[in-house]
């Protein structure tokens, strides 16, 4: 049985002028032990696919439909009459408090967060010891002691010094702040963290360095991790396979060797074809014209027609449903057999 189970997920957000279909029916499993990676261009769905997980979604947002399993458990499912309940300013509904109760008792003990942007994480007016020894004295029920003792052994497994405990948010650079928020997630031995955009703002040498931590410390207490990232290098070196998104949709799913090397999406390639490689011949980076939908209005059929260089009227009429490509390697294409077979092709050619 998966670890967490994600369902025809689909997330929405009211706003003044309707509805932002932010994730619209997006599916996948995780393994105790495995690294997801969630990758596509900044507004796909990813940060509000792992926030409806760990339901951290802001007050107008709501679950309008599909289910969340978490260890055999369900801890999510849509929101009655279309989250009016969630509005600002409204009252949280019956339901609304069951769920929430129930989270509190998954949220951060078995589920936690490494969050995007350490420095806003951090309250900045509390020492950064203080913030990780509340979470433990309130999900792990220890003395002050107690959770004084857990987080120098925290801050050492992470190779910070234990004597930074009571630096304030500010006072530590971009790559503490990071190993910080690292040790914050691990403090209450989670059995999945989700990590949202983790070496963000960070150089290349300090981002190799956290990846490889991260990696090490996953390792070390078999725990599941989802990585949200643009950048697919990071998800290169880090994941077993890979949920790339577009306008709220996963459109290619599968492992990282079937991603990578056999890509049977137009956008899966245009994202690959975006970043340089140290290995092989030298070559002119591809880019992908146009921008992102907008997710109030999205276009008919394929979400990535307007885009896409392959585009037939088939794909302006008709949503693609996801095809088994390859074993455990699925495309939301209606094309996907063709592009596939063309890069299998192309890959013989190259070997």
């Amino acid at each position: 049985m998966a670890l967490l189970e994600v369902k025809d997920l689909k997330v929405y957000f009211r706003i003044r002028k309707g509805t932002v279909k932010a994730v619209d029916g997006v599916s996948f499993n995780l393994d105790a032990g495995e690294t997801l990676g969630l990758v596509g261009e900044s507004g796909c769905g990813k940060t509000t696919t792992a926030f409806a997980i760990t339901k951290l979604l802001a007050n107008n947002g709501y679950i309008a439909g599909g289910e969340i399993y978490f260890d055999g458990q369900k801890i999510a499912e849509p929101v009655p009459d279309f989250g009016k309940g969630l509005l600002a300013g409204a009252k949280a509904t019956k339901f609304e408090k069951m769920q929430e109760e129930k989270m509190q008792t998954i949220r951060w003990k078995q589920i936690s967060v490494i969050f995007q942007s350490a420095m806003n994480a951090f309250n900045p007016v509390y020492k950064v010891g203080d913030q990780i020894m509340e979470a433990l004295r309130v999900h792990e029920k220890m003395t002050k002691e107690q959770a004084r003792q857990r987080t120098i052994e925290l801050f050492q497994l992470v190779g910070l010094d234990p004597r930074r405990l009571t630096g304030y948010p500010h006072e530590f650079s971009g790559g503490m702040r990071q190993r910080a928020m690292i040790a914050m997630a691990l403090a209450c031995n989670p059995k999945l963290i989700i990590a949202d955009e983790p070496t963000t703002a960070l150089d290349v040498i300090m981002q190799d360095r956290i990846l490889k931590e991260i990696k090490d410390l996953q390792r070390k207490f078999q725990i599941s991790m989802i990585i949200i990232t643009h950048d697919i290098s990071v998800v290169a070196e880090v994941a077993d396979k890979i949920a790339i998104m577009y306008a709220g949709k996963i459109v290619e799913y599968g492992d990282i060797v079937a991603i990578f090397h056999r890509t049977s999406h137009p956008y899966s390639i245009g994202l690959l074809g975006a970043f340089p490689s140290i290995k092989g011949k030298k070559r002119r980076l591809d880019a992908i014209p146009g921008s992102p939908p907008d997710l109030a209005n999205p276009p008919t059929g394929c979400r990535f027609h307007p885009r896409c260089k392959y585009v037939k009227d088939i794909c302006k009429d008709k949503d693609p449903e996801f095809v088994e490509v390859e074993k455990n390697h699925w495309t939301a294409c209606h094309f996907a057999y063709e592009v596939f077979n063309a890069r299998i092709s192309a890959e013989e050619v190259r070997m």
